[in-house]
């Protein structure tokens, strides 16, 4: 369910170019009406009496006071538009700047829900070398892994588990599922021969997390 304030109603981008639109043909009729008074030679202040005070009669008397007064009115008009058109526009704004923290925290929200159902991370790549075949799988440091091929957070052991399965894969395409930055990344990594050491090009000291707090050593 949705409710609104009715002291402080929602304004649409549309409602603010319907009140635009409004001014806008405000100012058009206060132009036509100040042609009127010019093409009487009189404009909005000029005298409507001769120089012995009886009404003139070489111009449309009656046009002439009706476009003064029609300009009057809508001069008021316009003042007020205005101001409410400067206040639609500041509702506008708040209700953006309000969208704008309410989504930052449901996104937050959602990431730490997505961070909560992941499951615990069993290694951590501390160093990845350039044109590795782990680089090209698109690892980085600071990834936490939660999948390297058949082993997971519910099998895993030490990372004598991850040497075994690159021994094992060496030109076979792996999935590697890590955390990064608090979201799940998914990716394809092939252990072969390169130009350095190993069949991976990640750091052999990479920590891992589990029961024990030592290191031990991967491919």
């Amino acid at each position: 369910m949705k409710m609104t304030d009715k002291n402080n109603p929602e304004t649409s981008v549309d409602e603010v170019k319907t009140l635009i639109k409004k001014k806008d043909n405000i100012e058009e009729q206060i132009k036509a009406y100040y042609d009127v008074l010019e093409d009487q030679g009189v404009g909005l202040d000029g005298p409507l009496v001769d120089a012995e005070g009886y009404p003139r009669n070489d111009v449309n008397l009656y046009q002439i006071r009706t476009a003064r007064h029609n300009i009057s009115c809508l001069q008021n008009d316009h003042k007020a538009i205005m101001v409410e058109i400067e206040d639609a526009l500041h509702r506008l704004h708040a209700r953006e700047k309000a969208k704008h923290r309410q989504d930052r925290a449901q996104a937050l929200e959602e990431t730490t829900a997505q961070r909560d159902r992941l499951p615990p991370a069993f290694a951590r790549v501390d160093a990845v070398t350039q044109g590795s075949p782990a680089s090209v799988a698109g690892l980085k440091v600071g990834d936490e892994v939660i999948e390297f091929g058949s082993v997971n957070s519910g099998n895993f052991q030490n990372l004598h588990n991850i040497a075994s399965v690159v021994q094992h894969s060496e030109g076979k395409p792996l999935r590697v599922t890590v955390v990064r930055e608090g979201q799940r990344a998914n990716m394809s990594l092939t252990p072969q021969r390169w130009s350095g050491q190993g069949l991976m090009g990640m750091d052999r000291s990479a920590y891992w997390t589990g029961r024990r707090s030592r290191r031990n050593r991967s491919g």
